[in-house]
């Protein structure tokens, strides 16, 4: 038996700048679009591996949520706590450069870290933490 990471879920919160950043800035591949306005949730995902895709949902609509639940969420949103994703590249600070050039928030140059990672950090337009290291 073997189980694998098919699927992990971001928030989005303008479905449109999402799948423009993802698909226009980290180069990824659009798999599915499906639902319209706010309501859509966008499948992406790296080029050349079609067995890990990241989807991009509207936040809070679970209907088992308390409004305090959704209250808390769109919160952690905002302040750029509430969803993360680690990525590696092969080229960090080309990677980087390309990210800079754009409008996107940048929480981290690349830097070596005292773990032995050399990493970077910035916010996807929903405010999600996304770092990349440098793979091996």
């Amino acid at each position: 038996m073997t189980i694998t990471i098919d699927t992990t879920v971001l928030p989005h919160t303008d479905p449109d700048e999402s799948l423009a950043f993802y698909r226009d800035v980290l180069h990824f591949e659009v798999r599915n679009d499906v639902g319209t306005g706010a309501m859509r949730w966008v499948s992406v995902g790296p080029a050349g591996q079609p067995d890990v895709t990241l989807l991009l949902a509207p936040p809070a609509i679970d209907p088992g949520l308390t409004d305090d639940e959704r209250r808390v969420i769109s919160e952690m949103m905002a302040k750029g706590t509430y969803g993360w994703l680690l990525l590696a590249s092969d080229d960090l600070d080309g990677l980087f450069e390309r990210v800079q050039a754009t409008d996107t928030e940048i929480v981290q140059e690349p830097t070596d870290q005292p773990y032995g990672e050399r990493d970077c950090a910035f916010r996807d337009p929903a405010g999600n933490l996304i770092r990349i290291k440098q793979a091996r």
